[in-house]
């Protein structure tokens, strides 16, 4: 008979990790799974500096510390897909592409992955000048000229916190206006230093040889006229992508992401969620860890 863990953790970013971290303090016998990589995002992030208690730290350094504290605590922590959860019982089975896990509760914390363009170029360029958080990764731009691609309310938020400090800022959207709130479009239009190019798309992404500017090929869709610009940092605000699939049929979900507040219970009894794959309004290292603490000790007061 398979092993029965009081928790098993689907998701080994900030969220999962921490949940980890807080589970095995409660002396509670956990097992977290992980599809890919271990930190999650934070791992395209060179560089974090609004992590509290370092001036600066690599998003791969911290995604390390995190595995190693949730190890040293006596979690486990594999390399599984989970494709399905089934409730049996007052069990969960937990079917992945290496076989099955059961568990007395279960937290979901997969996150959220921003949704990329596509283009040859950028993949290799993500963390070395194309970011997707102005909030994160900002600062680094001050004073210099940055390029913004999306058109929605978040990309408007990205623009507006990129005008603070940076020389420059110009949005491409590929449709012909802004899709974001009136109030929003207007703050963004009225700025100085913000300019903006409509129904047009990145083709490309590429660098040259001893620049550090990012160059992109842009084509016009009304005219199908193409050219090539340039900027020290790329922003896309595109929106993000949850990855909550397995879970679909278990728990009500809301336009992809799990259904729940502060308090990260679900709609099923013994199931919780933490950090970016949840309804929620920030998303941040520090707004997952907290996710991961709460969703925790919400699954130790269940299996008490």
């Amino acid at each position: 008979m398979s092993e029965i863990y009081d928790i098993i953790i689907v998701g080994a970013g900030p969220a999962g990790l921490t949940s980890a971290i807080y589970a095995r303090r409660a002396g509670k016998n956990v097992l977290v799974l992980e599809k890919s990589a271990f930190g999650g995002q934070i791992t395209f992030s060179p560089k974090i500096e609004n992590y509290p208690g370092f001036q600066s730290i690599g998003g791969a350094e911290l995604a390390d510390k995190l595995v190693e504290q949730a190890l040293e605590q006596g979690a486990a922590i594999d390399i599984e897909e989970v494709l399905d959860v089934q409730k049996e019982d007052n069990l969960f089975k937990v079917i992945t592409d290496f076989g099955e896990h059961l568990c007395r509760a279960l937290i979901i914390a997969t996150g959220a992955k921003h949704r990329h363009l596509g283009v040859p170029g950028e993949e290799e360029l993500i963390g070395k000048g194309i970011s997707f958080c102005a909030l994160c990764d900002g600062a680094f731009y001050a004073g210099k000229d940055v390029c913004l691609i999306g058109g929605g309310n978040s990309a408007l938020q990205e623009a507006l916190l990129l005008s603070e400090t940076s020389e420059k800022v110009l949005i491409i959207q590929n449709l012909a206006d802004f899709t974001g709130e009136k109030k929003l479009s207007d703050l963004v239009k009225s700025k100085s230093n913000v300019e903006y190019i409509f129904s047009t798309t990145v083709q490309k992404f590429f660098k040259e040889d001893g620049s550090e500017k990012i160059y992109a090929v842009i084509k016009n869709e009304d005219t199908g006229e193409e050219k090539t610009i340039c900027a020290d940092g790329f922003f896309e605000a595109i929106g993000l992508i949850p990855d909550n699939k397995p879970f679909e049929k278990l728990i009500d979900l809301s336009k992809g992401y799990v259904l729940s507040d502060e308090k990260c219970v679900t709609s099923v009894p013994g199931v919780f969620v933490a950090g970016d794959c949840r309804t929620k309004s920030i998303r941040q290292i520090v707004t997952a860890m907290s996710d991961g603490a709460t969703a925790a000790l919400a699954a130790c007061d269940y299996l008490s």
